[in-house]
């Protein structure tokens, strides 16, 4: 039968993604620092096959071979799915030439490991040639794909999907109006005390307790696993191999634990696609904006709310007694929930967080439209974070270095983490309309019910559905601002009695 051959051909290319996912997997984890240019060589052998096998004739006799019988599926099955976007993603990826999918992937390649340097020695000199060439490459790659507003809108199109810069706009506009006077007005309070969390955390003592915390909620270590890296990441290769990652600081206990736990939502999110899609367009998420709303979800309305450490602060206080042995739970809650610009995106608190996206996403837009200069980029960014933040950065590896992304070619994938903060409260709150016992279940160390929903109405479908039918579906509206700002101000208000 045509659709069945058209999955076979579909599987094959899926498992050569998989490869060039396991190779950049390693890279990141455990490749020694001279293997780059080899792995940089593998990774666009790959690269090369699998887009000329997608682009070329037999996908296209396969897709107009299973589209005759397309009439006769339920609009609402996962063939008729598979069809719709197997079809998005050819329409797409015939427009791009191979040559410059396997130039984007070898300089990506090269250029992780040259950034990885730079971060390390606070020469960001080094690094400008390779992201200079980068954002030359997707110039080139959003003009061959396309677009009817700004440059941004092809680039953003491949991590969320119909969004536009016209629609994402008004929405970081209106974030941003209202979240700055509750920065200010938190401003005015008196600061919470969070150096308990800098006291001398042994890292192997923090992994112990991490993985502890991952198995509780439900992570399963026979299907993934958890190892270091200096930018943190989940991956997968099936929906029964999923690696997560993150670094251990032991100056800073939250960099780990809460990393953890944000790599966890990833995880669990392909772990829990709909095993009949493995293997098929229609496994992973269906945007990086859902994504990443699983990921906030656990990091912050679950791993920061005062029920999680209700439970688990006796045990945390056992693995660090000297540090933590005589410090009262709330005061540990309020710690890791403190307010206060700081200079690493990943470690920001929950308000500020989408003022760090916010001065990616415009150093991204000026990078494209060549308003900004690579050169300047670093004068750029101190002085957007200055402006937003209130600090600036005493170096680039605290500054512009920071983020893995743009060495990795990952440009118009940031707006999609302001997304997810968004999206994480929408889609929790509907869980609580559903389920309203959840708090307390988290309080007993009981996730069952919120993994169930979540499971059942975001993760099984995978790209079943397009992201905005999918957050109507699961929510009972579209995407808003408005749940998210309340939540904001409803929880800070408390903690900073506003």
């Amino acid at each position: 039968m045509p659709l069945t051959e058209l999955k076979n051909h579909l599987a094959e290319l899926h498992n050569l993604s998989m490869a060039g996912a396991v190779l950049g997997w390693d890279q990141r984890t455990h490749m020694p620092p001279r293997g780059g240019a080899a792995r940089a060589a593998q990774q666009a052998t790959l690269s090369r096959i699998h887009h000329e096998m997608f682009v070329g004739p037999r996908t296209r006799e396969l897709l107009e071979a299973a589209g005759g019988a397309a009439a006769q599926l339920d609009p609402d099955s996962a063939d008729a799915a598979l069809l719709r976007v197997v079809r998005r993603d050819f329409a797409k990826a015939t427009r791009v030439p191979t040559a410059l999918v396997v130039e984007l992937t070898r300089t990506c390649s090269l250029a992780e490991e040259v950034w990885a340097a730079a971060r390390a020695t606070n020469t960001f000199a080094t690094f400008a040639p390779w992201l200079e060439k980068i954002i030359e490459l997707k110039r080139q790659y959003a003009a061959a794909l396309g677009y009817t507003g700004h440059i941004y809108d092809a680039l953003l199109d491949d991590y969320e999907p119909d969004m536009t810069v016209r629609q994402l706009d008004p929405i970081l506009a209106e974030l941003k109006r209202q979240t700055v006077p509750l920065v200010a007005a938190i401003a005015g309070r008196p600061p919470i005390a969070d150096a308990l969390l800098t006291r001398d955390y042994d890292p192997a003592a923090q992994q112990v307790f991490a993985e502890r915390i991952l198995r509780a909620c439900g992570f399963d270590f026979a299907r993934g696993r958890l190892d270091r890296t200096v930018h943190p990441f989940c991956t997968n290769f099936s929906i029964n191999d999923v690696r997560i990652t993150t670094r251990y600081d032991a100056a800073w206990l939250p960099a780990a634990l809460f990393g953890c736990l944000h790599e966890m939502g990833h995880a669990f999110y392909e772990m829990n696609v709909n095993p009949a899609y493995e293997a098929t367009p229609l496994a992973g998420g269906v945007s990086l904006g859902v994504h990443e709303s699983q990921s906030r979800l656990w990091e912050n309305l679950v791993g920061r709310s005062r029920g999680f450490w209700q439970c688990y602060y006796p045990d945390l206080q056992r693995a660090f007694p000297r540090q933590l042995g005589t410090v009262p739970a709330d005061d540990f809650y309020r710690a890791i929930n403190r307010v206060q610009p700081s200079l690493i995106r990943v470690e920001a608190d929950e308000i500020t967080y989408n003022l760090h996206i916010i001065i990616r996403y415009e150093m991204e837009m000026a990078l494209l439209d060549g308003s900004l200069a690579v050169a300047d980029a670093p004068a750029a960014w101190n002085q957007r974070m200055s402006q937003y933040l209130g600090i600036t950065p005493p170096t680039d590896r605290e500054g512009i270095l920071q983020d893995v992304h743009w060495a990795a070619g990952l440009i118009g994938y940031f707006p999609t983490y302001t997304l997810g903060n968004i999206l994480a409260v929408q889609i929790y709150q509907a869980a609580l309309a559903a389920h309203p016992a959840i708090p307390e279940e988290i309080a007993q160390g009981q996730f069952s019910t919120l993994f169930a929903f979540l499971r059942d109405n975001i993760h099984c479908h995978g790209r079943k559905y397009p992201p905005a039918e999918l957050i109507t579906r699961a929510t009972g509206r579209p995407l808003t601002v408005e749940p998210y700002v309340h939540y904001l101000q409803t929880k800070f208000g408390e903690l900073y009695k506003l």
